[in-house]
């Protein structure tokens, strides 16, 4: 380990495009406080563009359910023990999983066997399914950072350290003027402010544009008499491609419908309805102030074992925070293009807008942490690497 005048070796994983956005956060926050600071681990374009090292391919983590990584379990095992091998090597101040649990907790209970601290950033959701998940998670992680308040009050009550340390997309989009940046957005993207726009947005992993892009697109066909214009920011390239292909059965959208690699913010900015998959995309509608379809489709095995375990009613962040339907949800069989249109046009009606944008002002309220942009979660980090649980502020 480094001593107390060396610089932090800090060791991350991330996984899939929200991960390597909040690792990236987190790096630049870091940086501003401990300018020496090393990292060493698996991160995404977000965090290699600050530097990160660029030996591991994100993509293979980008997994749900729990079929999809069965079908990717050879090259999972590999990474896993290619990663414990170099942070070992490393002897890394501290080890911070951010995301990506089930991979991320496996490998930490590896690391923590062999001395080194352990950070889990992003809660897994004790508070939704599979409670008795918090011993193990105990004996593997010495501090969870959470991003919502209520994760972190159910794991204190079990006595496991954990600190809500905000969500940086809170910070990013607070103070917004949404209307300028509505009419900047489209002056940029040549679409006028009379048009009618709606934002489709089908996830981030290569399975969940598989299962629900369909659902999507023959939802835009639905509503091609009523909507002037279709954007869909894919989350990477791969995705970009995997839509383009998709796009290619669906001739009848050619002209309404534009597809951007990224832009993922701008496009939501841009359109008057968002029909997006679950996940933080969810939260940064709500952060956006946008009215919202939510819809969302497991694996036939998965969606039957997840149903008989999973303790919440509601998928969609916005709903789990206000602890009520306040979007609608469109899930598995549900996922109906037909029942989707309908919401979309409600939604386009006016129908309830305006006490749902009360309701997200009062949530973004309560998710905003003292300091925000990732500061609470860069401090709590290197307080624990220097320090470990008693270096924390109580």
């Amino acid at each position: 380990m480094a001593d107390s005048t060396s610089s932090l070796t800090i060791a991350m994983v991330a996984g899939e495009t929200s991960g390597d956005q909040l690792g990236a956060s987190l790096i630049s926050e870091i940086k501003k406080r401990e300018p020496n600071a090393e990292f060493i681990g698996l991160g995404g374009r977000s965090m290699i563009s600050l530097g990160f090292p660029e030996k591991h391919d994100i993509e293979i983590l980008s997994v749900n359910g729990f079929f999809d990584p069965m079908l990717r379990l050879p090259s999972l095992i590999r990474l896993l023990f290619k990663l414990r091998r170099e942070i070992i090597l490393r002897q890394p101040d501290c080890f911070v999983g951010i995301d990506s649990n089930f991979f991320n907790l496996i490998l930490a209970g590896m690391l923590k066997k062999k001395g080194i601290k352990t950070v889990q950033y992003v809660s897994p959701s004790i508070w939704a399914w599979r409670e008795g998940r918090t011993k193990k998670i105990a004996r593997r992680i010495d501090l969870v950072l959470t991003l919502y308040p209520f994760e972190a009050v159910a794991y204190n009550e079990k006595s496991v350290k954990a600190i809500f340390v905000g969500h940086p997309k809170v910070a990013e989009y607070s103070n917004n003027d949404y209307d300028s940046l509505k009419i900047a957005v489209r002056q940029d993207l040549g679409i006028g402010m009379e048009k009618l726009v709606l934002a489709i947005l089908p996830g981030s992993r290569r399975s969940e544009v598989a299962r629900s892009g369909r659902d999507f697109l023959e939802t835009a066909l639905k509503l091609g008499d009523k909507i002037d214009r279709f954007l869909i920011p894919a989350a990477n390239v791969k995705r970009y491609q995997q839509l383009f292909s998709m796009l290619a059965d669906y001739p009848e959208l050619q002209g309404k419908v534009r597809l951007f690699q990224g832009k993922s913010k701008e496009i939501m900015a841009a359109a008057d309805v968002v029909l997006v998959n679950s996940g933080t995309a969810t939260l940064e509608a709500m952060l956006l102030r946008k009215p919202m379809i939510m819809s969302y489709r497991l694996g036939r095995l998965t969606h039957f074992i997840v149903s008989r375990l999973v303790k919440t009613k509601y998928f969609a962040l916005p709903n789990i925070l206000a602890g009520e339907k306040i979007i609608p949800e469109f899930i598995q069989n549900e996922a109906d293009p037909e029942r989707m249109a309908k919401a979309v046009k409600s939604l386009l009606s006016g129908n309830r807008v305006d006490e749902l944008m009360d309701r997200y002002n009062e949530l973004q309220l309560m998710l905003s942490s003292s300091q925000g942009e990732g500061r609470e979660a860069s401090e709590a980090v290197l307080a624990f690497c220097r320090n470990g649980i008693d270096g924390l502020a109580q």
